[in-house]
């Protein structure tokens, strides 16, 4: 596919924050430190969903792909990043340019259809669920996921079949830290009107409709928890969705301003401060959000602990 480019240009020069290069030591260490957390964090989430009986459920099942979509999708962009960060910018082939694009434009499309099936689940669970266990059996949760993951990189193809097909012309600088949408079409000298198109249409749909349907699930389930008597019920319910919420509307929010609304009057800076947002900042707290803060969660990071604790006895 990569070979239908006939510009004869095969590699790229990664910028990076350039305008930071003066503390890319400390932000090689933090940023260093922050992918190390997200490994940790979610491969703690996906080893307690696999190993704990008691979290054999759809709500956790969910998680732990939304765990494994985060640990590629970072492990795609962070260690690449930290080279660039700390060689004050780095060279990559076209061909390994393409694939982070399309790796990367691929997870951020199935993070938001696992955000979109996470949110319905709890919308079965709570606003229905004397028939929760029917809507949401193992079948059903295998079907969600699979088209998650197979929708989110099949929506990409077109994308990529349409950014492969441009002609390039130097200087070949991406002015980002990764191979994004953006960058890449900066440096063609194509009629870039048509991917400009389908990628507006593409990222409208994946992140617009997505965040509207959660929208309007969260609304029946905050309506549906001020019915509930109890006072405490409804305050750590409420004190749940807020988290929730909050991290899926920084996700999409983060998106949206930097893949569907024009971008003219975005700066290459700001570009950048944005996909740190969903890149780094969102799954860094996806798993503490989504699982650390919940109960059985933590009662079976005690019980492993406690197991562990036996043992060396």
């Amino acid at each position: 596919m990569f070979d239908k480019n006939q510009t004869g240009v095969t590699d790229v020069w990664i910028v990076g924050l350039q305008n930071l290069y003066g503390t890319r030591i400390f932000l090689f260490i933090l940023f260093l430190i922050v992918y190390i957390v997200i490994l940790t964090g979610n491969l703690l989430v996906i080893s307690l969903v696999l190993t704990s009986n008691h979290l054999y459920s759809p709500m956790y099942f969910f998680l732990g792909n939304l765990s494994s979509s985060e640990i590629i999708f970072t492990t795609n962009i962070v260690p690449k990043f930290l080279h660039v960060l700390l060689a004050e910018g780095g060279r990559i082939s076209i061909n390994e340019c393409f694939t982070q694009f399309y790796v990367c434009g691929s997870l951020a499309a199935t993070e938001c259809f696992l955000l979109t099936v996470m949110s319905y689940d709890r919308y079965v669970a709570i606003c229905n669920p004397l028939h929760y266990s029917s809507l949401m059996d193992v079948k059903v949760c295998y079907h969600l996921a699979a088209f998650s993951w197979v929708g989110g990189f099949a929506s990409m193809l077109t994308t990529l079949i349409l950014v492969c097909q441009l002609q390039f012309c130097g200087p070949y600088v991406i002015d980002h830290f990764f191979c994004d949408f953006a960058p890449i079409l900066e440096i063609s000298c194509s009629d870039i009107s048509v991917v400009k198109l389908e990628t507006f249409i593409f990222t409208s749909s994946v992140t617009l409709f997505p965040f509207m349907f959660i929208i309007g699930t969260y609304v029946c389930i905050i309506l549906t928890i001020l019915r509930i008597p109890s006072s405490t019920g409804r305050q750590k319910s409420f004190s749940t969705c807020s988290s929730h919420l909050t991290i899926v509307s920084t996700y999409y929010c983060t998106l949206i301003t930097v893949y569907v609304i024009p971008s003219r009057g975005h700066s290459n800076n700001a570009n950048k401060i944005l996909s740190l947002m969903y890149t780094v900042v969102t799954p860094l707290f996806n798993p503490i959000i989504y699982s650390l803060r919940n109960q059985e969660i933590r009662a079976a990071v005690k019980k492993v602990l406690h197991r562990k604790g036996g043992m060396a006895l």
